[in-house]
């Protein structure tokens, strides 16, 4: 028992005096080629023929294309008052009206047994209001299109300086 008391005391006093073994330069590793996933994607629009910019080692540029006339306009789904009552429909308002008080089972409230149930209704809708003023640019495929792209270029050049070298007997 007292030699394990002894043994964790010295090893908490070597952590803390710094007395762990630090790798001097010669010992580290050579930094490794960064991977996939830690390249920077670039989500841009760009309107009417302006030019998308080439993507670079570190940087995947990705560009949605709009038209020209939609260049200095709000983007759609801001434009107007969304608050507007006119521009909800009376099923919305109705609805709306249905939940105001509501307690108990599947009404998200901590009011009740099973007031939590709801909850995930309410996320449901939440998503699907969202889905709908959102825009219609699908930035996941696009940036997966450019990732691939990138990688036929890379595995390219790779096979191309493993032909030479083959060609050279290396």
């Amino acid at each position: 028992m007292r030699f394990a008391t002894i043994l964790l005391a010295s090893a908490a006093v070597l952590m803390s005096s710094g007395g762990a073994a630090q790798p001097t330069v010669k010992d580290e590793a050579p930094v490794a080629a960064a991977a996939v996933d830690d390249v920077k994607v670039n989500q841009l629009v760009v309107y009417g023929d302006d030019p998308c910019p080439a993507s670079t080692e570190d940087e995947i540029t990705v560009c949605a294309r709009k038209p020209e006339s939609d260049r200095y306009r709000i983007p759609e789904p801001l434009r107007g008052n969304p608050n507007d009552p006119r521009n909800q429909s009376w099923v919305n308002r109705a609805e709306a009206l249905e939940y105001v008080g509501r307690t108990g089972i599947g009404s998200c409230t901590p009011v009740g047994p099973g007031g939590g149930v709801g909850c995930f209704q309410q996320l449901v809708r939440q998503a699907r209001a969202e889905r709908a003023g959102s825009d219609e640019v699908n930035w996941t495929r696009l940036v997966e299109d450019a990732r691939r792209e990138r990688l036929s270029r890379i595995d390219a050049e790779s096979e191309r300086i493993e032909q030479e070298a083959r060609e050279r007997g290396e």
